[in-house]
């Protein structure tokens, strides 16, 4: 099976590129399934059904969310009338929609995709991600119902990001970071045949502050004064995530690729 997974969509700018790029991409690559986290796609915080249905209607399957789930209120009545978005697995538990789901492609084969929320350095308390994940695995042995795993793991930390690779290697066909929208040079298979990539970046504009324009984030980190809101950044917008092909009998990965399109980033693509 060929997998996409995009890391954060980001403003404008992401949305537009995911409009113009996912529907080639997807019939170039031949693709099987894709993944597109939308968490940041509705003026960098949240997102809108409005949103949601531009990404899901550009080429995504599914659509995964993460701290900023219900920024964009809509999303709480949306979510429950939308399967194809998964909101963190280890969110609050009276949270509306759901943390893992399992999807077909167009061949039929199944596919679980799951979120969870790291701990370390997040500014809000959540349940344990490693039991969270563990009951879902569990519950969905890796080449059995499903054909490939895809777990998301939103966190600000890389190490707790590479622990739960190892904690899923075997269990999972890939195990990507995102939420700090800088890609990571580190996308490898694992020893029992896990695809992971510390963070899949995002998909927006480079020329930015983690997608933000430049000039109100750099005047808070000179002064510590703020003057005014975020606003993300509006040029052209690099699609970044990772590629990975999987064994239909076992579910294991067989290679990964980071993936850079457009933009500012240095291009990339499966060969």
């Amino acid at each position: 099976m060929k997998l996409l997974f995009l890391g954060d969509v980001m403003g404008r700018a992401g949305r537009a590129a995911i409009s113009g790029q996912l529907a080639k991409l997807r019939a170039d690559w031949g693709l099987d399934f894709v993944v597109v986290n939308g968490e940041n796609a509705s003026a960098g915080a949240g997102l809108t059904a409005d949103h949601a249905r531009l990404i899901l209607e550009a080429g995504a399957d599914c659509v995964t969310l993460g701290d900023h789930a219900f920024d964009q209120k809509d999303m709480m009545r949306f979510i429950d009338t939308e399967p194809r978005i998964i909101r963190p697995l280890n969110y609050a538990k009276e949270a509306p929609g759901k943390g893992a789901r399992l999807f077909s492609d167009q061949r039929g084969r199944k596919v679980l995709v799951t979120q969870v929320l790291g701990q370390v350095f997040m500014k809000r308390p959540f349940d344990d991600p490693f039991s969270a994940v563990d009951t879902v695995l569990r519950a969905h042995p890796l080449g059995g119902l499903a054909q490939a795993i895809l777990v998301d793991v939103h966190c600000e930390a890389t190490s707790e990001k590479m622990a739960m690779g190892h904690w899923c290697d075997g269990r999972a066909s890939v195990v990507v970071g995102t939420h700090t929208h800088v890609p990571t040079a580190d996308a490898m298979v694992l020893p029992g045949g896990t695809a992971y990539l510390t963070d899949a970046g995002m998909c927006g504009d480079y020329h930015s502050v983690i997608g933000m324009e430049r000039a109100e984030p750099m005047r808070r980190f000179i002064t510590g004064m703020a003057r005014e809101r975020f606003t993300p950044a509006a040029g052209e917008a690099t699609l970044s995530g990772l590629y990975v092909e999987t064994d239909d009998r076992t579910g294991k990965a067989l290679r990964c690729q980071p993936v850079r399109v457009g933009g500012r980033l240095m291009p990339s693509a499966p060969n």
